[in-house]
């Protein structure tokens, strides 16, 4: 997430209060998911990662239940150990503490992690971000406005020295590919993203329905990365299909 300087001055602010009740199944399911089975797909378990700048306890896997839970500390990453080209991957993840950030990044070339210090996030590859809509609420109370720089239902944009042309809507300076829907769900509930990358474009699918992404991404080619960034949250269900 960019803007360290709110990011650093949210930290002060309580916790907003617990999450609304999760709506009916029913509710939840406007799309029909892709949920990973089928020629091709396997699983991401801890064999498949590898540590970057992370501490012992940052990353807890509980492979026989597919869980994934992050401590949210020190910012930084852990990243799958072969890098990726076209793909379609399927996450599942759930905030565990108001405005939380966290976010999945695509094609992160080598050197962007290489030597990566804690407390720092790569300075290259795709975001699709991750973010509790408690974010939004705390920056407005930090700040008086409204934020109009980023959403909490799946922004896609490239980080550092990646590039990408965003697909609209966009963020008002244009580096981001707003979703067009709002689709995520709120603290504690399950949130399900489908990301397909081929040839250089992303889409990003948020519970069932297609909403941001972009084209001309460069490079096109790295590793996928799991993101920690100051708050708890688990994943599960990490799915990978590579694709020619």
């Amino acid at each position: 997430m960019k803007r360290l300087a709110f990011l650093c001055l949210c930290m002060s602010i309580p916790a907003l209060a617990t999450a609304e009740e999760p709506p009916a199944e029913a509710a939840r399911q406007p799309g029909e998911l892709v949920v990973g089975v089928g020629p091709g797909w396997r699983p991401l378990k801890e064999a498949d990662f590898a540590h970057v700048n992370d501490e012992a306890d940052t990353w807890t896997f509980a492979d026989d239940k597919a869980e994934i839970r992050c401590k949210g500390t020190p910012v930084g990453v852990i990243r799958t150990k072969d890098a990726v080209k076209n793909f379609e991957l399927v996450v599942e993840w759930r905030h565990l503490r108001s405005g939380g950030n966290s976010g999945v990044f695509v094609w992160a070339p080598p050197k962007a992690l290489a030597d990566l210090k804690p407390g720092h996030l790569p300075p290259g590859g795709i975001e699709v971000q991750i973010l509790d809509h408690g974010y939004a609420e705390q920056y407005k109370l930090s700040t008086g406005k409204t934020a109009d720089w980023f959403t909490t239902h799946g922004d896609v944009f490239p980080v550092g020295s990646s590039t990408m042309k965003p697909f609209p809507p966009l963020s008002p300076d244009g580096s981001r590919s707003f979703p067009t829907k709002h689709r995520s769900w709120g603290l504690n509930q399950w949130n399900h993203y489908y990301v397909r990358g081929v040839n250089g474009e992303i889409r990003l699918w948020v519970n069932g329905e297609e909403v941001s992404g972009g084209a001309q991404c460069q490079p096109a080619e790295g590793h996928l990365c799991l993101e920690a960034e100051g708050s708890p949250l688990e994943f599960r269900n990490l799915r990978i299909r590579e694709l020619p």
